[in-house]
């Protein structure tokens, strides 16, 4: 007699039901989410999920995996129902006070790393800002970049988000990653007062268009709307960043800036208009979609009017 015949839930007998269930209710990953809920039920990891499919479960395991399924039936994120996201290879706490980190973001990371690197080895030293930091990603991904390279003693970097909540997270982030020490969380609306120009800058606000909210996934619903509405046309924030640029930025510096897609036009012009001698280059994402803005101080800057 099988486990199941005999009243016995095994694993695999939770996997493929788990997936029948999110595939119903619209999941277009259901499978991933169900291996991901299903292990993280049973504090294990997708592996052994698959591997030993025979394994009986106990009631209380059972249940563990019912209430996850049925969280994402509703459509919360899978990373909320965890309570983490692996982000550039690293497992950052996730909750409904901040937005989950997404691929795309790795290529902002990637660049800031990058520009960090030229400016220590061309300087000795560089001073980074993360504005609008919200779970800490990208600059934990950054200082944990910097650390491996023997980087870190000589980097000052900074993170601001608005949100006093997404900055106690992201604090929790960095003490994970034992990161605590060489990250300043500040609230501040993008730029606290006083702070230093930057070397490079690092911004992923929101910019997704207030009409285009309720279009979004049903999981993007859970997220705080404050961290993705930008306002009409999603460059609201990002414009008010822009005007400040002149004196958040050392010369020569680089601000890194997050957007959406077809936004490239929108922004350039915004940028024309805040920093119209500053030089632009945008960075497409893995789909061919400019994805990130990389605007440079000039040498000289002429005097405004």
């Amino acid at each position: 007699m099988s486990p199941e015949a005999a009243g016995t839930v095994t694993l695999g007998g939770a996997l493929t039901a788990a997936v029948a269930r999110l595939r119903a209710s619209g999941s277009e990953t259901a499978r991933l989410d169900a291996e991901l809920l299903v292990a993280h039920a049973l504090g294990t990891d997708r592996t052994t999920v698959i591997a030993h499919p025979e394994t009986p479960l106990s009631p209380s395991q059972a249940a563990r995996v019912e209430a996850g399924v049925a969280r994402r039936e509703l459509g919360e994120p899978v990373a909320y129902i965890r309570g983490l996201k692996e982000f550039h290879g690293l497992a950052l706490s996730v909750d409904s006070r901040v937005l989950i980190p997404r691929p795309d973001t790795e290529l902002l990371v990637d660049l800031g790393i990058a520009r960090a690197v030229s400016t220590i080895l061309e300087q000795g030293r560089c001073r980074m800002a993360d504005v609008g930091t919200g779970s800490g990603a990208v600059c934990i991904a950054v200082a944990a970049a910097l650390r491996r390279r023997g980087m870190l003693a000589v980097t000052d970097l900074v993170a601001t988000d608005l949100s006093a909540d997404a900055l106690a997270l992201a604090t929790e982030n960095a003490v994970g990653h034992g990161l605590a020490d060489a990250i300043r969380f500040v609230r501040a609306d993008l730029l606290p007062p006083g702070e230093p120009p930057a070397d490079v800058l690092l911004a992923n606000l929101p910019y997704v268009p207030s009409g285009e909210l309720p279009r979004l996934p049903v999981a993007a619903r859970f997220e705080p709307a404050f961290a993705l509405d930008g306002g009409p046309d999603g460059l609201d924030v990002v414009r008010r960043l822009l005007a400040v640029l002149p004196e958040a930025l050392r010369v020569p510096g680089v601000a890194l800036l997050e957007i959406g897609a077809g936004q490239a036009d929108a922004l350039r012009l915004a940028a024309g208009e805040a920093v119209p001698d500053w030089a632009l280059v945008t960075h497409d994402d893995l789909a061919g979609i400019p994805r990130v803005v990389e605007l440079a101080a000039p040498q000289e800057r002429v005097a405004r009017p």
